[in-house]
């Protein structure tokens, strides 16, 4: 009967017997509900740390990948310019010959 008039005003007995504004079931689940935000506290720190070091991964192999995409653009450039280096010696070497067979055709007309 006490128990009922405390329950109307609010007021309830936990298991030590300690008088309470909170129904025991509310308190019961308010603990529960504080331990489960705990667990998901100490998942998601552990999901960004996680995420963290695949950011970092993520980040080093786009520096690899940026690296040798620069060799590789050196490389094609330097192909490039020995081909150029090519090609003029080959019109230098081409005007050399004109001018041997220029003077040879001189050389001939003469003896």
């Amino acid at each position: 009967m006490a128990q009922a008039a405390l329950g109307a005003a609010g007021l309830h007995f936990d298991e030590l017997n300690k008088l309470r504004v909170l129904d025991p079931e509310v308190s019961r689940q308010t603990a529960q509900l504080r331990e489960e935000c705990g667990v998901f506290l100490e998942k998601i720190a552990e999901f960004q740390k996680i995420v963290g070091s695949l950011i970092e991964l993520v980040d080093q192999l786009a520096k690899a990948a940026e690296s040798e995409k620069m060799k590789a653009i050196g490389a094609r450039n330097l192909l490039k310019s020995i081909a150029k280096q090519r090609e003029a010696q080959e019109q230098q070497l081409q005007a050399l010959i004109a001018e041997k067979k220029m003077q040879l055709e001189r050389s001939q007309m003469l003896w």
